[in-house]
């Protein structure tokens, strides 16, 4: 377990979205989101061809996984 230091305006935001998860849940969740988002746009710009798609969808998933392992 980590320590963080965050502002008291990030604090109350944090605060404002967490219900009853903590704050590392919360964190978590924020970050996988974004990372999602990321990808699914990565993979709107491949486009249509069978090859690139192919290897993103690979490496996306080398991403994806390696996030779940922490």
């Amino acid at each position: 377990m980590k320590t963080i230091t965050i502002s008291d305006e990030v604090y109350a935001k944090l605060s404002l979205l967490k219900g009853k998860k903590s704050f590392s849940e919360l964190i978590n969740e924020l970050i996988e989101r974004n990372v999602d988002r990321r990808i699914e746009k990565i993979l709107e710009l491949a486009g249509e061809g069978e090859n690139g798609v192919a290897e993103l969808e690979k490496v996306v998933k080398e991403v994806r996984g390696s996030f779940r392992i922490r």
